[in-house]
């Protein structure tokens, strides 16, 4: 795996250390020096920054496919078989 790092080359660990707190860098839960580093990692390590990317990209489409409602049609339908599932568990 390449890597487009300056003369201070980090190691394999390190990116691994980094993509561990990428969840909470995108999430804001870093404090300042945290993000510090975490930036000026992602600025010089492509391979990180694709995966942040793609971390942030995956974030923002599991929010907004979670702010979305079910067609009324689809909840009808849910609600029909789990009550169908329910009485089968009673008599059962």
């Amino acid at each position: 795996m390449s890597h487009d790092h300056g003369p201070d080359d980090v190691s394999a660990s390190d990116c691994a250390d980094f993509l561990e707190r990428i969840v909470y860098f995108i999430d804001n839960e870093l404090d300042e020096a945290d993000c510090s580093a975490v930036r000026l990692h992602l600025d010089s390590c492509n391979p990180c920054l694709e995966k942040y990317d793609l971390q942030r990209t995956v974030k923002s489409v599991v929010a907004r496919s979670c702010s979305e409602a079910a067609p009324s049609e689809l909840r009808e339908r849910v609600l029909v078989r789990i009550r169908e599932v329910q009485l089968r568990i009673s008599k059962g």
